[in-house]
């Protein structure tokens, strides 16, 4: 492996062709952290991996030293070593793709496995093969397509995501954090909070652009890649993603646009689409036209934009509607809302006889203008009522289908649930929500095990005993957001210069 300087074949400065003759080797799953039989036959390759993540720090420093410097030469980084791993990051229970290969199954052979995918991989051999058409529900009621992989197409796909990321990680910008690595809802959210306690925020826009993933233009998909990815080798694998379709009840459907949801690569792709189309924009549009402070948020296709003057937040929603459009996307009319929002939104509407100021909804939680018992301005956080009221059915009808298994078995399964549900929604402001949360949970639980008999009988007194011992408590886990986001970005990001457009780093940008 080369250095990563002029010497290094994979890193072409401007937009130069790619140098002919070079010999080599041609996520939304989460980490499965998965042992076993696939550990045990690959723990050299795994180990050995040390290797590959040196050669990805090196493109990542140059792609840091220079942003316009394109990389052609970087299917070599894709080793046996790299998909071992990337297999071991996939969830060993996820539902399979079209070919019914499972996890466990490929597990068996991961080694002589890997080496073919590998193989087929470099030589031209690999095909991509449609996913698997399934549907969820929508908190609105709707149904979500989500396209289901293959394994394979699943290890390569979580392989090239960790290549890529060497390179885009570090052209995205800090108000972008969706479905990147050391980033999370809850930086999103605390970075929201800090913005507007302690910014001049005054209206907020609630975007959200109408079938994102399913309008993305393959044509501009390839052209914002190009500005970095020289390869032709990895366009061509990702134009075969793309193109795969979907298998829908026996039936094929070529993919003209769009990325599958649920395909691993897929939220990288569409960072980087909306990089170009919507980050990098924003970013040059508050510097120059904004009279005012601006804040941005951005969670995949979601994003949350502050004002403090009213003109530029109604200049900044027209001038977003018009970039949107000439790359094929739309705001959703239902779900884009400006509203006055802030520390003063409360006694300004209160001057014009107005009522209490509008709410909004990012990342399940509802965003309120609170007051503390001082009288001074608080960002009040709840869960959204209507998503705390499916998942509470969704309890009721599970317990109700297990109210006969032993009670230390449903015991078990409700604490694991709600230690993971008050994991991420017992932040501050919302202890009585959570707490509600778990009398209605434990009231389900009791009305479940008298189903068993017409003579079942469980009193409260019994009752406390299983929630000692198996119902964790409603309590805070969070720390406040201003606390949590200035321990993590303590410093004023040195790019943004502009007196109305200071932001902090990977922040209220």
């Amino acid at each position: 492996m080369h250095g990563p300087g002029k010497s290094d074949p994979s890193i072409v400065p401007g937009k130069r062709p790619n140098r002919p003759g070079r010999p080599g080797a041609e996520a939304v799953e989460g980490r499965g952290g998965a042992k076993g039989t696939a550990g045990q036959q690959s723990t050299v390759r795994t180990l050995s991996r040390d290797a590959v993540s040196q050669a990805l720090a090196r493109v990542r420093e140059a792609a840091k030293r220079n942003k316009r410097e394109r990389f052609t030469a970087l299917m070599h980084h894709i080793t046996p070593d790299l998909l071992a791993w990337a297999f071991h990051q996939l969830k060993p229970k996820a539902a399979p793709g079209v070919d019914g290969v499972t996890w466990d199954e490929y597990a068996v052979s991961l080694d002589a496995n890997i080496d073919d995918l590998h193989r087929r991989v470099m030589h031209g051999g690999y095909r991509a093969k449609p996913s698997r058409r399934q549907y969820i529900p929508k908190p609105d009621g709707r149904q979500r397509p989500l396209g289901i992989a293959s394994l394979e197409d699943k290890i390569v796909q979580r392989a090239m995501v960790e290549v890529l990321n060497a390179i885009y990680e570090t052209d995205f910008l800090g108000f972008s954090y969706g479905f990147r690595p050391g980033r999370s809802q809850h930086d999103a959210l605390d970075a929201l909070a800090y913005g507007i306690n302690l910014r001049q925020v005054n209206w907020v826009l609630d975007a959200d652009i109408r079938a994102f993933f399913d309008c993305i233009s393959h044509e501009w998909l390839v052209r914002f890649l190009g500005h970095r990815v020289g390869d032709r080798r990895v366009l061509r694998l990702v134009a075969k993603w793309l193109k795969a379709g979907v298998m829908e009840e026996g039936r094929w459907t070529e993919g003209t646009e769009g990325t599958p949801q649920g395909a691993v690569i897929s939220p990288l792709l569409a960072n980087i689409y909306l990089h170009y189309v919507y980050d990098l924009w924003v970013e040059q549009w508050r510097k120059r036209r904004a009279i005012g402070e601006v804040i941005v948020i951005r969670y995949a296709d979601d994003t949350i934009v502050g004002f403090q003057r009213h003109a530029d937040a109604e200049r900044f929603l027209r001038d977003l509607r018009e970039r949107l459009a000439t790359f094929g996307l739309d705001l959703h009319p239902e779900k884009t809302r400006l509203i006055e929002f802030g520390r003063f939104a409360v006694p300004r509407r209160s001057v014009k006889g107005l009522g209490k100021p509008e709410t909004f909804d990012f990342l399940g939680f509802t965003h309120i203008c609170g007051k503390r018992q001082d009288g001074k301005f608080i960002l009040v956080r709840q869960t959204i009522t209507k998503r705390m009221r499916d998942k509470l059915r969704e309890i009721k009808e599970t317990l109700y289908r297990m109210c006969h298994l032993p009670v230390p078995e449903q015991g078990r399964w409700l604490g694991q649930v709600l230690r993971g549900y008050f994991a991420y929604h017992a932040v501050p402001t919302n202890s009585r929500r959570m707490t509600a949360f778990a009398f209605h949970v434990v009231r389900h639980w009791r009305r479940a095990l008298m189903r068993r008999s017409q003579k079942a009988f469980v009193t409260w007194q019994r009752m406390k005993l299983f929630i000692a011992r198996w119902i964790p408590s409603a309590r805070v886990r969070h720390p406040w957001p201003q606390a949590r986001f200035l321990v993590k970005y303590p410093r004023w990001e040195p790019s943004a210069l502009a007196a109305h457009a200071r932001i902090c780093p990977g922040g209220a940008g």
